[in-house]
């Protein structure tokens, strides 16, 4: 299936030289993993059982993508985590972090700093007229033992502000709409969106952070433009072109509240929006924070990109010196969308789960 979109005007001198900072990154990457000093046990040893010298034979991300396996999630399941600790991390206790909205046992990734330079990195792509300085924010939103809540409040801290929290569990919100405990799903998300409207209204809050949904259920019951809301943060993958419209046309009020959607995941960080409205039909794309992560549309068929503007699914690669996966197969598929001259590389836009049109996905609170 293939969709029209209006092209991005980017030089192909940005484009190279992305490119080149990508493959240069890689190689230090590949250097600092697969060398006893500083790699962490997992790769050393995989290296080994697969008779491969990384250090020797990858130089780029084009090779990585050639002659890396996809990451196989299982690992970061089955796995104790101190496999994972780069030798040069070996001295500094970590933290571990799950992925949300699964039953049994979650993928778990261990960090240290990542989190804060992601999210110190993307505090950069804000404006302080809707994410006012040295005020308050509200999350409504998953924290117990996910990476969002601490890179939440850190990027509120970057910003000069502190941070409150409404908890939910996502994982319960699935469980109970998979059995079709339909009323039971309403009142616990009833229950969330009670205790965030109680904050607003006694707290002095200029920034949201929450779902595409409880953005929504919010706004049922309360005018967030009165209420003081000048901008909005809204996670979660799936939002369609109908949907982000009404988002930012009805919710927001058109630009009264800036409307920011994010797409990012534990394993990745967080990927910036390219802007959207009538001009792109209301179409959201995304774009990695490259080179410390790479998104690629691809046909698993053949492991290769999808033409631009086709359907493929998400492939991850994470490259930091605390973390490296290489071409991990998210549950997401997406449009791949041309390079932007804020970000010239790949974008994927348009993210839903992988086979919702043949199958179907519980999403939740998403």
């Amino acid at each position: 299936m293939r969709l029209e979109i209006i092209p991005v005007m980017v030089s192909e001198e940005q484009i190279k030289q992305a490119a080149n900072d990508l493959d240069q990154h890689v190689e230090e990457m590949i250097n600092w993993h697969f060398s006893p000093e500083s790699g962490c046990p997992f790769w050393l040893n995989w290296a080994k059982e697969q008779d491969f010298n990384p250090l020797k034979e990858v130089r780029t991300f084009a090779e990585l993508c050639n002659k890396f396996p996809y990451f196989e999630d299982e690992w970061l399941r089955d796995l104790p985590n101190k496999v994972w600790v780069p030798q040069a991390f070996a001295d500094r206790p970590f933290n571990i972090f799950e992925t949300g909205g699964t039953t049994g046992m979650p993928k778990q990734r261990i960090g240290w700093d990542d989190f804060r330079i992601d999210y110190t990195a993307f505090s950069k792509t804000l404006n302080d007229e809707h994410f006012p300085r040295d005020h308050y924010w509200l999350m409504v939103g998953p924290t117990g033992p996910r990476r969002l809540r601490l890179a939440i409040e850190h990027l509120a801290n970057e910003r000069g502000c502190s941070c409150y929290f409404v908890d939910l569990d996502p994982r319960w919100v699935k469980r109970l709409i998979a059995t079709q405990q339909f009323d039971q799903a309403r009142a616990y998300m009833d229950h969330v969106v009670e205790q965030a409207l109680t904050i607003i209204k006694n707290r002095e809050i200029s920034a949201l952070f929450t779902t595409p949904k409880l953005l929504e259920a919010l706004a049922e019951r309360r005018d967030l433009v009165s209420a003081g809301i000048k901008g909005v943060f809204c996670g979660g993958t799936t939002m369609d072109r109908q949907y982000a419209r009404f988002l930012q046309e009805e919710v927001c009020e058109g630009g009264k509240i800036g409307f920011v959607p994010t797409y990012g995941n534990t394993l990745m960080g967080l990927a910036r929006h390219h802007p959207f409205g009538p001009e792109n039909d209301y179409s959201i794309a995304y774009y990695a924070p490259q080179p410390r992560a790479v998104l690629r549309v691809i046909d698993t068929g053949n492991g290769k990109p999808v033409e631009y503007n086709h359907w493929g699914r998400v492939e991850l690669t994470t490259l930091t010196k605390e973390f490296f996966m290489p071409r991990f197969l998210e549950r997401d598929e997406a449009i791949r969308r041309e390079p932007w001259t804020e970000a010239p590389w790949d974008g994927v836009a348009e993210i839903r789960p992988f086979g919702a049109m043949e199958k179907k996905i519980v999403e939740g609170v998403y």
